[in-house]
């Protein structure tokens, strides 16, 4: 074993071709030769991309590179992403083809919450709502606000937004008042679409009480629209607050608006992304480059075809939603599951369900998702079918080989290709990954696998130089289709956090390393990089070495100050179901961790929990467990999926601190 592989503890060697799969892929080093062509030919190869769109005016000038980092591509083009994604499947064949499968979360309503729309249902339903939109005086380029639970009205709203050519921005329904009011303060929203609340793990979030509380900081919105789903009784203030049934039935049934022609570098929509300090950036998407960048992943990444049931497990709120569940699928005439609540909802075998009733057959998920299917159990996973699965990818964090191996067997039947896609809410979409549409290589537990064609990518150090098989920093070398044209109000900070640190590429803010295949490992972000007696380590692995144990369903691992060894590595576990924790269980794993990793992955405690703190969407807050650990303010928590789990890592740290002092 080499150096390189004997460090990361990384199955660099470990390249997984199923029989079904053994005449589908290629050898790396051919996909590589391929993918230098692409960036050689960069712009004519995203042109030849973008001319599979319709467009109403083809472009002049594929890209605008007179002031960078503010590119703009497709210059001079004019299209609309609403008539991409409805009226040319409306106007085909498609017309009649289920475009949207809704699944509410009451599981015990009769007859169950199911509403089927077809291309031409939600060809009209766009129309009569961009047709409402339009009566309260809005125009191209006005911004409006969006705050809805995941029901259909939140893409259709989307659509129809983009049909009339305003600006959107939707905001997670996990968000609190000051979240949102700080939202639509800065993006100057004029109106805002909510409802009266929305179901989470069966109880009612009262979202237009948090709507109420947002607009007593906020001067820009003057109407509210509130979609009936709940049933609850809410506040409506006189001459702002409307229901949209009432609205809807003063609008014409056969109602139809032309779709404006926008520039394809005119902003589609705002997407606010939080750092761990500083006010949320707003990220801005264009038009044109951005569907482009949909239509290759789409194609390339999810082989996308007509027979397929498509579900991508996030909420529209996040940028994979506005992406892989609103444009990206839409725009290529898929048929999707959209499910409105919790994956493990009344059981934990809610989402193989799903898969098994509308016999889904490409699945994108995130590995926290993957890592909590673990912790309950094989057993709701076999009880369905899910013959039907042909196709998986991740998103979100880094998945962790041991849950990757797991969900390859049960889900996947160690047949179908599982690749783990990397991108971010700045890219607009996915960056790497495998490429089962395009060229599949062989897979690889735990890695993002290689750069998607025309996509320029690397790892540096700190002085930018490119060090294959070292550990570094994740930049992209040269400008794509969807990449942002800027922080909104703010174009200084957009150059300083993307394009400061290392000049003429964008800067990432992952660690990563690229292995002797040319496949990309991202070991976590950059900011959370553990830096023990002069090592670096990723928080991913040391975590993907603790979850290979046989009692850990999940592991989070952050870095506390230590006088000695600088910072030393703080674990908290859950464990799988029917482990009993104790002194000796807690031993025996520092050994397996230090036999597999190595005599660098000491940990000054590890603490059993039965949660983590997680975000809505899956993703673990580390910096609130870092926070706790290290007796700080937790700061901002507005996206917590359960408090609770934040006191129960404040109270197996407090037993800790009790145990040391004894």
């Amino acid at each position: 074993m080499s150096n390189q592989e004997s460090e990361l503890n990384l199955p660099v060697k470990e390249k997984i071709v199923p029989e079904s799969l053994k005449t589908k892929t290629i050898d790396p080093k051919d996909y590589l030769t391929f993918h230098k062509l692409t960036l050689d030919n960069n712009l004519e190869f995203w042109e030849s991309i973008a001319k599979e769109l319709e467009w109403f005016k083809p472009w002049e000038r594929t890209l605008d590179s007179s002031n960078p980092p503010f590119y703009k591509w497709f210059v001079g083009g004019e299209l609309n992403a609403s008539y991409l994604a409805v009226d040319r499947h409306f106007r085909s064949w498609r017309r009649n083809k289920v475009a949207l499968i809704w699944e509410g979360e009451p599981w015990d309503s009769s007859p169950r919450e199911v509403r089927k729309l077809t291309y031409l249902d939600l060809f009209r339903e766009v129309n009569k709502t961009a047709y409402l939109l339009k009566s309260y005086g809005l125009k191209r380029g006005d911004k409006i606000g969006i705050y809805l639970p995941m029901i259909p009205e939140l893409p259709i709203f989307m659509l129809a937004a983009a049909r009339l050519g305003l600006i959107f921005s939707v905001v997670f329904s996990g968000f609190s008042a000051q979240a949102l009011a700080d939202r639509m303060n800065d993006a100057g929203a004029k109106l805002l679409i909510t409802a009266d609340g929305g179901w989470r793990r069966g109880k009612v979030v009262q979202l237009k009480e948090i709507v109420d509380k947002a607009l007593e900081m906020n001067k820009s919105i003057k109407d509210v629209i509130v979609v009936r789903r709940t049933g609850s009784e809410v506040r409506m203030e006189k001459g702002r607050d409307s229901f949209l049934h009432d609205l809807m039935s003063q609008v014409p049934n056969n109602a139809y608006v032309e779709p404006e022609r926008v520039k394809s570098e005119d902003p589609l929509y705002i997407l606010y992304t939080s750092g761990t300090t500083g006010k949320p950036k707003g990220i801005v998407h264009d038009t044109g480059g951005y569907m482009t960048l949909l239509h290759l992943t789409m194609r390339q990444v999810f082989d996308l075809r007509d027979e397929d049931v498509y579900w991508c497990t996030a909420d529209v709120g996040w940028v994979t939603g506005h992406s892989y569940i609103v444009f990206g699928p839409l725009l290529e005439g898929a048929t999707e599951v959209m499910y409105e609540g919790a994956l493990d909802y009344p059981e934990p075998d809610r989402w193989v369900s799903i898969i098994e009733r509308h016999q889904v057959s490409i699945l994108y998920t995130s590995p926290t998702a993957i890592r909590t299917f673990m912790r309950q159990g094989e057993r709701w996973i076999t009880k369905h079918d899910v013959s039907s699965i042909r196709l998986i990818h991740s998103v979100g964090e880094p998945i962790n080989p041991e849950a990757w191996r797991w969900f390859f067997k049960l889900v996947g039947r160690e047949q179908v290709p599982f690749g783990s896609t990397w991108w971010m809410t700045e890219t607009g979409g996915i960056m790497i990954s495998h490429t089962p549409g395009g060229y599949l290589v062989p897979m690889k537990p735990g890695t993002n696998a290689l750069p998607l064609p025309g996509i320029g990518a690397e790892v540096v150090n700190e002085e930018g130089k490119v060090k294959s098989g070292e550990k570094g920093y994740l930049v992209l070398t040269k400008p794509w289709p969807g990449m942002p044209l800027t922080i909104y109000g703010d174009p200084d900070r957009y150059v300083k956090v993307y394009w400061e640190k290392f000049p003429g590429a964008f800067y990432a803010g992952d660690y990563a390393i690229k292995d002797q295949d040319g496949y990309f490992w991202i070991l976590g972000r950059a900011d959370e990089v553990l830096k023990i007696a002069g090592h670096r380590i990723g928080t991913y692995e040391l975590e993907s070495a603790l979850i290979q144990h046989p009692s850990i369903a999940e592991a989070a691992v952050v870095g506390v100050p230590d006088q000695v060894r600088g910072e030393v590595a703080e674990a908290f576990v859950i464990l799988r179901s029917g482990v009993e924790p104790n002194q000796g269980l807690k031993d025996e794993i520092n050994r397996f961790v230090r036999d597999n990793f190595g005599p660098i992955a000491v940990f000054k405690d590890i603490h059993f929990v039965s949660k983590l703190p997680k975000t809505r969407s899956g993703k673990i807050m580390r910096r609130v467990i870092r926070a706790v650990a290290s007796n700080s303010p937790i700061g901002d928590v507005t996206t917590l999926e359960d408090e609770a789990s934040v006191d129960e890592i404040r109270n197996a740290y407090k037993e800790f601190m009790r145990e040391v002092k004894k």
